[in-house]
């Protein structure tokens, strides 16, 4: 930490921890310069804040995953919210972005946020008041109905609409280990702006013959953004809704292992306890943890995060 005599402007380096541990205390703390020997108080909450923006400038970027695909119904939104509060939980700092206009990954976590991505792209408040925090770890900018205004706001754009969200989310990349987003089914301007912003791609796909369609569809779109965009990559598939009593999801996910062994994940098993948790505004996690669905989750955190060890 650098403390700046307000005298002669001598630069001093302090220990963090002194003055932290003089925080709260109620004390006036004071500094005399080495220099010219100036005595100047120090304004503990200034420093302090300083001191974390300094931490955060030396942080890495963020992992920017998207969770995607065109064909809904496939656990987007479901996926989205369990592996951000598995990776919260293994102790990684995560930011959930919400792009979708039903908003439910507020209803999910059990939150009703009064701001959230809209107000962020508008610039209408600052991001510390569109963000809120969902759980130890976890933040939400939350999505919802006023996001099909922001739509039409880029489609009107004339240059860089494409880059909208990225420059709006630019400034929290350093703050969090992950910035997961989840999108809304379709193909729409803010889809592209989310695939202009992420570098991982992660694909839910149901283990039913439509939603296989749809993955096919979606690596033709997928291709078209990496020609302008080589960062984006596709990088997980995870297979949903495993029923093991049938014999479709079974052959559909020998199926998809066939045709994409590189990104094919452990699937997420069929489980009431995935249908039943938002009703309590609970993750897997929460609701019901010795479940099928949160065993598969949580192997799901541990590819993604590269960490065997995370919530073992």
């Amino acid at each position: 930490m650098i403390i700046v005599c307000p005298k002669c402007a001598r630069k001093h380096k302090v220990n963090p921890d002194i003055i932290k541990s003089h925080t709260g205390s109620g004390k006036k703390i004071s500094a005399t310069c080495r220099s010219c020997s100036h005595r100047f108080p120090i304004l503990l909450d200034q420093v302090m804040d300083t001191a974390e923006a300094t931490r955060e400038d030396h942080r890495p970027v963020a992992r920017k995953i998207c969770v995607t695909l065109s064909k809904g119904g496939v656990g987007k939104t479901t996926t989205s919210v369990n592996l951000c509060v598995g990776l919260a939980l293994a102790g990684y700092k995560v930011l959930l972005v919400d792009t979708d206009t039903q908003g439910q990954s507020s209803y999910i976590l059990g939150k009703k946020p009064s701001a959230g991505l809209t107000e962020l792209l508008t610039k209408e408040l600052t991001p510390e008041e569109c963000i809120v925090s969902a759980r130890k770890n976890l933040w939400l900018l939350s999505g919802g109905k006023s996001l099909a205004g922001v739509k039409r706001i880029i489609d009107r754009k004339s240059f860089g609409a494409e880059w909208t969200l990225a420059e709006a989310l630019k400034p929290l990349e350093r703050r969090f280990d992950y910035i997961i987003i989840d999108t809304s089914p379709g193909w729409d301007q803010l889809i592209v702006n989310v695939l202009f912003y992420a570098t991982e791609v992660l694909v839910p796909v149901a283990l039913e013959v439509m939603p296989l369609h749809g993955l096919s569809e979606f690596m033709k779109s997928l291709g078209s953004i990496q020609k302008y965009r080589k960062e984006i990559e596709l990088k997980y598939i995870v297979p949903t809704f495993l029923d093991t009593r049938i014999k479709g999801p079974e052959s559909l996910y020998s199926q998809l292992k066939r045709l994409y062994p590189e990104y094919v994940t452990t699937p997420i098993r069929y489980s009431e306890s995935l249908s039943e948790a938002p009703s309590f505004g609970k993750s897997i996690f929460e609701f019901a943890p010795g479940s099928n669905a949160s065993a598969d989750y949580r192997e799901l955190v541990r590819k993604v995060s590269l960490n065997e060890n995370a919530l073992a």
